[in-house]
């Protein structure tokens, strides 16, 4: 296998399992048996594989590798010339190392069953692309010829895209000064997937139809490559701003749409953020929840610029969406509204334009109320429906409301609650 994977010119396999693999090939004593066959055991078992671990393991590595050929038909760009018969050369070693037989390798062999015949204990991986490189995976098998092979990569790279941004749907930010593992990178920042996600989607969600529906019609046009806002979702607590937000991840994810959680004391990481993921083929929301800054907070003003002011231009696979309790995200005082004070700043007006210019840079602000008694009372009956709980409407309105007092407030989310702790 040294020999096949030495002439790569594309794919890197250093720090890949795969590489291990090929230094078990050569009886390597550097690399431990056991601890790499239970890796790749551990990788198949959380992808929930039923098969041939080893296949899925080399389409999700040619899934996974950001080179030059990945990145071009990712953005749908032509590939030509030198490029294009690296790619196919590298495309045939590939093909070799998918259907290699793993018995060859004297330190496997009769072990290699256990990886081709694997049985995950899984139903379903939380890994949001695990059935995608399933599919992948079962295309690429079928393949008899490089030719073949390397179409379904490309037609793979064209429609799905490559490496982490392409195969997940969130994904938070870390400094990269705190990650163990530091990546050579002039990043400041680095984006790491997040794997555990509510599956719910908009249908999901009872009530706010028509704030739903502004928030969809803004996000298609995102998709579409039309002209889209930045979008403000605010109103009372748990009236389900947030998971809206977290709906349309799963909704649109097979459509390009990517999240990035951003809290506001990595405000300074935005730029650098947009850096990393302006050229890719991704439509990307960088998603701030609960946003609200008091008055000695001055990272509004780098926000602002950043949304829109400054001298740099936002890429337009960009948005900001926001979620917020204040409808002007910024706290506002009395003092505010009075032009003149003895004892406080000269002309307040000034202050207050100042901080009602934030949330004018939101193209499209949403307001989600508290429902009154009736619109808690409908989303009670349609949770505890779906729940399957058969208790008379009266007996249950009189519980949902004596629980929304006990409480303090009817919402969504007591209402969730509430059908919750009737399923105990």
């Amino acid at each position: 296998m040294q020999n096949l994977t030495s002439k790569l010119k594309l794919y890197d396999i250093s720090n890949t399992i795969l590489e291990r693999f090929v230094k078990l090939s050569q009886n390597s004593q550097e690399v431990n048996l056991n601890n790499t066959l239970g890796d790749l055991m551990d990788f198949a078992n959380t992808h929930a594989v039923k098969g041939n671990s080893w296949h899925y393991y080399i389409a999700y590595f040619i899934a996974s590798d950001v080179n030059a050929f990945s990145l071009a038909y990712e953005r749908r760009e032509s590939v030509e010339g030198s490029l294009e018969n690296i790619a196919y050369d590298d495309c045939k070693i590939l093909m070799e190392i998918f259907n290699y037989r793993l018995e060859s390798i004297n330190l496997i062999g009769d072990t290699a069953q256990y990886i081709t015949k694997f049985k995950s204990t899984l139903a379903a991986s939380a890994k949001p692309y695990a059935d995608l490189i399933a599919v992948f995976t079962a295309k690429l098998e079928k393949c008899n010829s490089a030719t073949s092979f390397l179409d379904c990569i490309i037609d793979f790279y064209r429609t799905y895209g490559v490496g982490e941004l392409g195969l997940n749907k969130a994904f938070r930010v870390v400094a990269k000064d705190s990650l163990p593992q530091k990546k050579i990178t002039h990043h400041s920042s680095q984006l790491l997937p997040i794997t555990s996600m509510d599956s719910k989607l908009l249908k999901d969600l009872v009530g706010y139809e028509l704030q739903k529906q502004k928030v969809v019609q803004n996000t298609e046009a995102f998709l579409a490559g039309k002209k889209a806002n930045n979008v403000l979702l605010y109103g009372d607590m748990g009236t389900g701003k947030s998971s809206t937000i977290k709906a349309l991840i799963n909704e649109y994810y097979d459509k390009g749409l990517r999240v990035i959680e951003i809290y506001k004391h990595q405000f300074m990481f935005i730029s650098d953020i947009i850096s990393q993921i302006a050229s890719r083929n991704y439509k990307y929301v960088l998603y701030l929840d609960d946003l609200s800054f008091d008055d000695f907070e001055v990272e509004y003003k780098y926000f602002k610029a950043i949304i829109d002011g400054g001298l740099e231009v936002k890429p337009d696979n960009v948005l900001i969406y926001a979620t917020s309790n204040r409808r002007h995200i910024i706290k506002e005082n009395y003092s505010d509204g009075n032009d003149r004070s003895a004892d406080d700043e000269l002309h307040k007006s000034d202050t207050k334009n100042e901080k009602l210019s934030l949330v004018a840079r939101f193209g499209l602000s949403v307001y989600y109320p508290s429902p009154d008694q009736q619109e808690f009372l409908n989303i009670v009956h349609e949770l505890a429906n779906r729940a399957g709980i058969k208790i008379p409407l009266d007996q249950l309105d009189k519980q949902a409301l004596t629980w929304a007092m006990r409480n303090g407030a009817k919402s969504g989310r007591m209402a969730e609650q509430f059908v919750n702790t009737l399923l105990h």
